[in-house]
């Protein structure tokens, strides 16, 4: 998810996010950043808990600090006035960057 930017010289023009790449992925990350910010922060309910057995107790924690993050920013950003529409892409985005983490093995 990449947000495009038109830029010459000294004058910087940003826009919305580009159409590039997987337009499923990019649908999926928006859904899953709308669910999550649903949630209170800190808050795991017992379905999520059962979900996490016998996961190693590092992917939990990298997960856990990633769902806070993610909601403590969406907060933020919807205290300062942001459209909805703004933060939930700013999660997505940032959502997506803690997926490729966990995948590569970048977790601490």
């Amino acid at each position: 998810m990449t947000p495009s930017e038109s830029s010459s010289g000294e004058k910087i023009s940003r826009s919305s996010i580009t159409k590039q790449g997987n337009s499923a992925v990019r649908s999926m990350l928006v859904e899953c950043a709308n669910a999550l910010v649903k949630g209170t922060i800190g808050f795991k309910s017992k379905r999520v808990k059962a979900r996490q057995k016998g996961q190693r107790s590092e992917v939990i924690s990298y997960a856990d600090r990633a769902v806070e993050r993610l909601q403590r920013k969406y907060h933020r950003m919807m205290y300062q006035g942001k459209p909805r529409n703004v933060a939930i892409t700013a999660i997505a985005r940032e959502l997506g960057c803690f997926i490729w983490g966990l995948e590569t093995g970048k977790i601490h």
